[in-house]
């Protein structure tokens, strides 16, 4: 059965979630800094993740992207860090999605092809570690997604179900929704993936190469 789509996020709600997660948090970044977040990176922020950030600035560890006072080059490899994982099993591990076009024998008209279609597909955002959220503008309830290639797995139903389950170890027993053509291809039962290990709801990970080595805690 299909989980129904959460509610959006509000900024209490946010900041109750913000004191689970055992780490500093700053101001939150405002509308403007948020703006100019998506304009210097070339991404949108989703509509619950950019509550999530007005209502307080995770810090004090790394894996937390610093979208205030961060390492431009940092954040720039955490944005593409999904689109080259699949373009590394593209060019190491045969992967091809079947909704492409035929694959060519050079691997380099692959990588072209690949880069061309990955051009269309909506972006991943990091949130934290290797936890990535489709950034999809004005949209809430996308599931998290833990990225490593093109072993990927549902780490949450949405963003609240998210933190809820990687900082405190309760997440919602919902099944989670898939939203997104071309990543959901890969969570339902793409190449890489096993579909019959546990989900992120049994508290045991999972995959996505051992949840990206626990966001690399």
């Amino acid at each position: 059965m299909t989980a129904p789509s959460p509610p959006p996020l509000t900024l209490e709600a946010a900041r109750d979630l913000q004191k689970t997660l055992g780490t500093e948090i700053g101001p939150g970044l405002s509308e403007r800094e948020l703006d100019a977040v998506e304009a210097r990176f070339g991404f949108a922020f989703a509509a619950d993740h950019r509550v999530f950030l007005s209502a307080g600035l995770p810090r004090g560890s790394r894996s937390w992207p610093d979208w205030r006072h961060g390492d431009p080059e940092d954040l720039a490899g955490r944005l593409s860090r999904p689109v080259e994982g699949v373009l590394f099993d593209v060019e190491h591990n045969g992967f091809w999605h079947p909704a492409w076009r035929p694959r060519p024998a050079e691997a380099s008209d692959a990588l072209r092809i690949a880069r061309s279609e990955l051009a269309g597909v909506p972006q991943l955002v990091p949130v934290y570690g290797h936890r990535y959220l489709p950034g999809i503008a004005g949209e809430w309830g996308h599931p998290v997604l833990s990225v490593h290639q093109t072993d990927i797995i549902f780490y949450g139903n949405d963003l609240a179900d998210y933190v809820r389950y990687e900082f405190t170890g309760r997440a919602s027993s919902a099944p989670a929704r898939a939203t997104v053509a071309f990543w959901s291809y890969f969570v339902e039962g793409g190449p890489v993936t096993d579909v019959t290990a546990p989900t992120p709801h049994t508290l045991h990970a999972l995959n996505a190469r051992e949840a990206a080595e626990e966001a690399d805690r």
